[in-house]
């Protein structure tokens, strides 16, 4: 062994070596799909030897855990959602997702709600999970339509994108346990434990970025245009199946001096009554709330409680009975 190699360097080079095949032979599963943010086509599908689909929190996906069988019984209302922590709602049963089907359940429909919805995901990403949730053939796909969270998106590509390639300065990051660690720098998991000198040597807190993009009238135009086209994709994808989907398009809470709170949309409501049509549905929560009092059904500006969802999901109940989209007794 040349002398200049500590012993203490071929150590740690053994712990790495070993760690990342206890990782690769043990861990697949919740590995797959880690580094590419939301972008693998089926992390946090898990697939059982006995038709049995479980959604898990893996792949950096973190689903709510539920399952259902892979092919649908003909008796049965598939209600899926996809979207982002606005459907995902104040937990799983106070969903919409979960009480649409509760609803059905109640006036004799045999039905199953699926929450597939993640915090922070923007129209492309909502996309990528929809197209797995279509090959479970659902009775109603329901897709909610939000521009908040392109931001995420945009930024969240980019990283799963770096370390593709395989080019010498990405050779590092092929290992799962460097990826981690410097993933951990990149979320600023031990933010708080560096010098401040150091810490303010880093790139732009995100918060920050985010705030200043959100600024920009050409980001924002491009931001816009970027839900319009993966919202129409999203929709042809389902027709070229032959699966009906609903759009379920935001409602933001707005409050002004003086005046009472309204609730708005940002023109989504428009792009998806320019995409309604046979098989193609549009739920405006913009229409549907305004009159109510508002102040009980959201938690913030944009969330809404479980009374919120409530309603939600009647409307949607009410759209199953109404298109026929439950099988006949």
């Amino acid at each position: 062994m040349p002398r200049w190699i500590p012993k203490s360097f071929l150590f740690a080079l053994l712990l790495l070596v070993v760690a990342e095949g206890v990782t690769r032979v043990f861990f697949t599963q919740s590995m797959s799909g880690r580094f590419e943010y939301g972008f693998h086509p089926t992390a946090g599908f898990q697939e059982e030897k006995d038709g049995t689909v479980k959604l898990v929190r893996a792949g950096g996906r973190r689903f709510h855990p539920q399952s259902f069988q892979r092919e649908r019984p003909a008796d049965l209302v598939r209600i899926m959602v996809a979207g982002d922590s606005v459907p995902r709602g104040p937990g799983l049963e106070g969903s919409y997702a979960w009480q649409a089907a509760e609803v059905l359940r109640q006036r004799g429909v045999k039905a199953e709600g699926l929450n597939l919805a993640v915090a922070g995901y923007g129209a492309h990403r909502a996309q990528v999970v929809l197209r797995q949730a279509l090959k479970y053939r659902p009775s109603l796909m329901v897709l909610h339509v939000n521009d908040s969270n392109e931001y995420e998106d945009e930024r969240e590509f980019k990283r799963a994108e770096s370390f593709k390639g395989w080019h010498p300065g990405n050779w590092l990051m092929k290992s799962l346990i460097i990826r981690r660690l410097h993933e951990l720098k990149t979320e600023k998991v031990y933010w708080a434990c560096l010098p401040p000198e150091v810490r303010a040597g880093q790139a732009v807190n995100d918060a920050d970025a985010e705030v200043a993009a959100s600024l920009n009238a050409e980001k924002r135009k491009a931001w816009a245009e970027r839900v319009r086209q993966y919202t129409i994709s999203s929709v042809a994808l389902a027709r070229a199946q032959g699966i009906p989907i609903l759009l379920v398009t935001k409602a933001n809470l707005i409050r002004e001096p003086g005046q009472p709170a309204r609730v708005g949309d940002d023109g989504l409501d428009a792009l998806a009554e320019s995409l309604a049509g046979p098989g193609v549905y549009h739920l405006s929560l913009k229409a549907l709330l305004t009159g109510r009092d508002l102040d009980p059904l959201f938690s913030d500006s944009a969330h809404l409680r479980k009374e919120g969802h409530a309603i939600i999901a009647t409307a949607i109940a009410d759209l199953v009975q109404k298109k026929s989209l439950a099988p006949n007794p």
